[in-house]
């Protein structure tokens, strides 16, 4: 169960409709009485995640605000009054930040700017109480870091490298926000995470992709190679950690969040075509749908984090099994395929 301390009575988190987002929404509704608010502008990945009418009115507050509008942001924070903010509003998707990088920069950058200047408002109008025990989460990735060669990890000391729009704008808002922190003192921490993965993303991502193609019998496009390589977390794993930072990181540090769990593109597909196999054996075999395509340009080769420091400092560790997380993953997407295809 999670437990914050007495102080904390409401948690702001941007992004709330989305794959992380929803995740770390039914967390705090399930395990704690405070009350969230959830500032997402629903954007078109957001739909398979949340059912907002499953929660109590007087806990939770769907705020249905694009960051980009600055005076929405801050009226929508003064509204909620937060005593912890998650920020995990941002476009992810690498693929369509190389097609429309504008958006990413819109959303990334901008929209971390005007919620900074947000809360900057709102932390100022605290009590030296409220101040001293408010915490903002700035949720990053590793793609930050660029590539890693062969036996390299990624850590919190690693220098930034972002290869795509969609790194190149989340390494501008990690710098935002560090910076916020030590111009005007903003009480902010970062986490660079690693891939995640679960139920309920969006089927644009790796995953859902291959499990949803699969299924459907069309093909299952593996950029290159397949040697690519993608640290793996599962989601609930990361909800974990994220917890753990905003409650006892230091504040103005950074986190890296690992899954431990190096694969390359090719053995994801291996994994989940076998379990396909296992659970839809009239289908079978899966693997049969693999095709090789053009590789993406400027596609990382391979990532994988170091982490010594949030085990150390935090006592975290992921508590899921890799092979049994997806097993669930695979048999979530099978039990809910024609919601996603209709």
């Amino acid at each position: 169960m999670i437990s914050f301390p007495i102080s904390i009575k409401k948690i702001l988190i941007t992004g709330g409709s989305g794959f992380i987002g929803s995740s770390l929404v039914r967390r705090l509704m399930k395990e704690t009485n405070i009350q969230v608010y959830n500032l997402d502008k629903l954007g078109y990945a957001t739909k398979f995640n949340i059912d907002h009418q499953n929660f109590p009115s007087n806990r939770y507050k769907l705020l249905k605000i694009d960051l980009i509008d600055i005076e929405k942001t801050i009226s929508a924070i003064k509204f909620a009054d937060p005593d912890l903010v998650f920020h995990l509003a941002a476009e992810t998707h690498v693929d369509r930040s190389i097609n429309a990088p504008k958006e990413f920069l819109e959303s990334n950058i901008i929209g971390t700017f005007n919620l900074l200047e947000g809360l900057m408002i709102h932390w100022n109008s605290l009590s030296s109480e409220r101040k001293d025990s408010f915490r903002f989460l700035h949720v990053s990735t590793d793609e930050v870091f660029g590539s890693l060669e062969e036996g390299g990890f990624f850590s919190e000391k690693s220098q930034y490298d972002p290869r795509s729009p969609y790194s190149a704008t989340k390494a501008a808002s990690d710098h935002l926000v560090r910076s916020w922190n030590h111009t005007y003192g903003l009480p902010t921490l970062i986490s660079n995470s690693s891939n995640n993965f679960g139920p309920r993303q969006f089927p644009e991502k790796f995953i859902p992709k291959v499990i949803l193609n699969a299924i459907s019998n069309k093909s299952i496009p593996i950029y290159g190679d397949g040697s690519n390589i993608r640290d793996w977390i599962y989601v609930e794993d990361h909800i974990d950690a994220l917890i753990n930072i905003i409650s006892s990181g230091n504040i103005g540090e950074a986190y890296c969040i690992g899954g431990g769990n190096q694969k390359t593109n090719e053995e994801i597909v291996e994994i989940i075509c076998g379990l396909l196999d296992f659970y839809n054996s009239s289908n079978s075999p899966h693997i049969r749908f693999k095709t090789y395509v053009r590789d993406r340009p400027g596609h990382d080769k391979r990532y994988a984090i170091d982490n010594k420091k949030i085990f150390q400092q935090l006592n975290w560790k992921p508590k899921h099994n890799f092979v049994e997380a997806m097993s669930y993953t695979v048999k979530w997407y099978l039990e809910n395929y024609y919601f996603y295809i209709n």
